[in-house]
């Protein structure tokens, strides 16, 4: 596992800082970049990407011929990481959740048709997307199992009726991979499918009101009753929808955790600028050995979190399915955006509890991240099910030839 990275990927990374150094994050520090949910709003955001565009800092994830740079996981790792050093910084790019993962997974699975119809204008940044497979209770959340929404065929079409709820960006998109149960088959008895926003027999009952700010287009609550998808419109194979979602989540679990490892670095780099020049009881913050302790250690978990993203990366990029070293990733990086947060905040006292800094938005963006693709438990019993079938090769290493032990 060599970690280095090219010349051309660490240009490429420079010039992503200096981009959100000078072009994103001034506009944090102002209400009119701010719409009504949190987010940056369009005028802003339209402008900004109008220049990651030409400066070719646009959809690096996806190929060349879709209009990327073509980057691998670890590639993607480094530059994602350096991108959500602003709170704006991944949707400028076309990087964010879950226009990100959906692009992906339309590339990698989709026919050549499906792509030039339902891909190629998220990519353009034309319309944005979302993925919709989260019920209400008791239908299934991380365990598909409990799906309820059923997609019937009816000669060349298939009909849709359920609910489903936290659908991200929904309230924006304009096209959606749907996740719906198609036969009672255990292993093979899902189906993901692609429509429209405009196709009849299905509405946006609300959008969910969050503790944190919100993707564009929020969290809501759907409803179907008769869709129409063609079949022309199903996404892979008939009876595939877990092959579907494991080919995108795992991905996305992992492009959340670069991005939140930009959002702890920078709560670091906010409390250390403020410690550095903070002087209480004739001494300066910075100089308090119980400071230096926090720092030291967001420092060390922040560098653990890399080395899990870009090992999750690597194994990817191989052409494994990375299971458990995406879940380690996950369980640790969620957990850490949260705390550099509340330590930050800490540092930075009512400075921090306020909205002179974003340290008030990541905290209660963070949040969620313990959540969403998958709770730290679920996560937890996925490397206790590894555990019990590795034993003891659960932390093998890769075997190569010609490596040095000396």
């Amino acid at each position: 596992m060599d970690f280095t990275i090219t010349p051309d990927l660490d240009q490429l990374r420079r010039e992503i800082v200096t981009f959100v150094a000078e072009e994103i994050i001034p506009h944090e520090s102002r209400p009119e970049s701010y719409d009504a949910h949190g987010n940056i709003a369009e005028g802003p955001l339209q402008a900004l990407r109008e220049k990651a565009k030409a400066q070719g800092l646009w959809c690096l994830q996806l190929s060349p011929e879709r209009g990327g740079r073509g980057l691998g996981k670890a590639g993607m790792a480094v530059c994602y990481e350096e991108m959500n050093r602003s709170i704006f910084g991944p949707v400028v790019f076309n990087s964010a959740a879950p226009d990100d993962g959906n692009m992906m997974v339309l590339e990698q699975l989709g026919t050549e048709a499906q792509k030039d119809r339902w891909l190629d204008p998220i990519a353009s940044g034309a319309v944005r997307s979302s993925f919709i497979m989260t019920e209400p209770h008791p239908g299934g959340g991380s365990d598909p199992g409990m799906m309820q929404t059923w997609a019937r065929r009816d000669g060349d079409d298939w009909v849709v009726h359920g609910r489903k709820w936290f659908i991200t960006g929904a309230e924006a998109a304009t096209h959606f991979i749907l996740m719906a149960r198609t036969s009672d088959d255990p292993r093979r008895g899902h189906s993901c499918f692609l429509f429209h926003r405009d196709d009849p027999g299905w509405e946006i009952l609300r959008r969910i009101e969050i503790m944190g700010p919100e993707e564009h287009g929020g969290h809501c609550e759907l409803d179907f009753d008769g869709l129409r998808i063609p079949h022309a419109n199903l996404l892979y194979e008939e009876g595939r929808g877990m092959k579907v979602v494991q080919t995108r989540l795992g991905p996305a679990r992992l492009t959340h955790c670069m991005r939140w490892l930009g959002l702890s670095k920078r709560c670091v780099e906010i409390a250390t600028e403020y410690a550095n020049r903070r002087e209480g009881f004739g001494i300066r913050l910075a100089d308090r050995e119980s400071v230096q302790l926090m720092f030291g250690d967001l420092a060390m978990q922040i560098e653990i979190g890399r080395m899990l993203v870009m090992k999750a990366a690597w194994e990817i990029d191989r052409g494994s399915h990375a299971q458990k070293e995406v879940s380690m990733a996950k369980i640790h990086v969620a957990n850490l955006v949260h705390k550099a947060a509340d330590v930050a905040i800490q540092i930075n006292g009512a400075r921090g509890y306020s909205r002179d800094t974003p340290l008030e938005w990541i905290y209660r963006y963070a949040r969620q991240a313990r959540l969403v693709d998958g709770a730290d438990e679920v996560h937890k019993m996925v490397l206790n099910r590894h555990l019990g079938q590795l034993d003891r090769d659960f932390w093998s290493w890769p075997v190569g030839g010609g490596i040095p032990h000396g």
